[in-house]
């Protein structure tokens, strides 16, 4: 956790270093003359986003028995973002221990479809990011190869880099059908092969639902991410700078924004840097890149801490009543 906050912190610090007081001014100018109706908009998009994960959760208990009410799976996700924004992953645990608490849900069984779903997420993820970069839009794209071709000289084209690709995943696929089955025998290749395998009977089992509740997961997976993304389109609405960007942009500043939430504690310090960074591609100024950042991490944090507080308190008195 330290070291994570660490990191966020040292971000604030680092970007605060280089700016002078007209800069600093000249945010502070920007988030006063944003307009707030459009944060709390993008802060009702987060929750709808958060209920539709809720709402997802829930189908996958059907097939093992257990039918969650929607108020308390709900509850149990933003906690977990609460729960993560303290300590790393500690969210997970927190929102399986909330359900056992309200609906009587063993630990064990909610932490099974939660690694089912961490999974398909890092799939979906991944999917996203690939497409992302094979379709990049416009100057984002010109901004990307620039900034490659910058480190790297003769930069190689993009039929070149699929070629490769293509050449090592065959060359990977040979080299498993020869060795794998004498390399099961080595301890840690053996682990690593039944983890494999565990993360891949976990996405199976969603397509063991029947038919419509499948439908429905993948549905409500891509109204997820499409809401992520329609988040930055909603905050750019608050700034007559940004207000003209579309969906390209915003599906730019949310591949941006999510790899800041991977390396600080809930994308404190870096997530607003990195959207200021993309921004930067649209010939968005720094000050109204940085107060948009700000913005739309604070608003997603903003939504988590008050809604998740209140659902602690909630599930203190139902587990204090249920001891009593």
């Amino acid at each position: 956790m330290v070291v994570f906050l660490g990191i966020g912190f040292f971000f604030i610090y680092w970007f605060l270093l280089k700016l002078d007081a007209e800069q600093k001014a000249a945010i502070w100018l920007s988030f006063r003359k944003a307009d707030y109706l459009w944060v709390l908009v993008c802060v009702a998009c987060s929750l709808l986003s958060h209920l539709l994960r809720a709402l997802r959760w829930k189908l996958l208990f059907k097939p093992i028995g257990f039918h969650p009410r929607l108020n308390n799976t709900f509850g149990s996700v933003v906690v977990a973002y609460l729960g993560n924004l303290a300590f790393p992953r500690a969210g997970e645990v927190m929102r399986c221990a909330t359900l056992r608490t309200s609906e009587d849900i063993p630990m064990e069984k909610s932490l099974g479809t939660v690694v089912t779903e961490r999974i398909i997420d890092l799939l979906a993820f991944a999917v996203i990011v690939v497409i992302g970069m094979l379709a990049m839009f416009g100057e984002a794209k010109d901004w990307l190869y620039n900034t490659l071709s910058e480190k790297y000289n003769n930069l190689p084209n993009m039929a070149m880099i699929l070629g490769v690709g293509a050449a090592l995943a065959v060359l990977a696929f040979v080299a498993y059908k020869l060795f794998w089955k004498k390399l099961l025998h080595i301890g840690i290749f053996k682990k690593v092969n039944d983890l494999v395998t565990g993360m891949v009977d976990g996405v199976k089992s969603v397509f063991h639902m029947g038919r419509r509740n499948t439908l429905l997961f993948l549905l409500y997976s891509a109204s997820i991410y499409l809401l992520y993304i329609l988040g930055g389109l909603i905050i750019f609405q608050a700034f007559r700078d940004t207000s003209w960007l579309g969906m390209q942009a915003a599906f730019v500043v949310y591949l941006f924004g999510s790899v800041g939430m991977t390396f600080s504690q809930g994308g404190i310090g870096v997530y607003p840097v990195l959207v200021q960074l993309a921004l930067a591609i649209y010939g968005i100024s720094m000050e109204v890149g940085t107060a948009c950042g700000w913005l739309l991490w604070g608003s997603q944090q903003a939504a988590v801490i008050l809604v998740g507080g209140c659902y602690i308190a909630y599930f203190s008195i139902k587990k204090r009543k249920k001891t009593n």
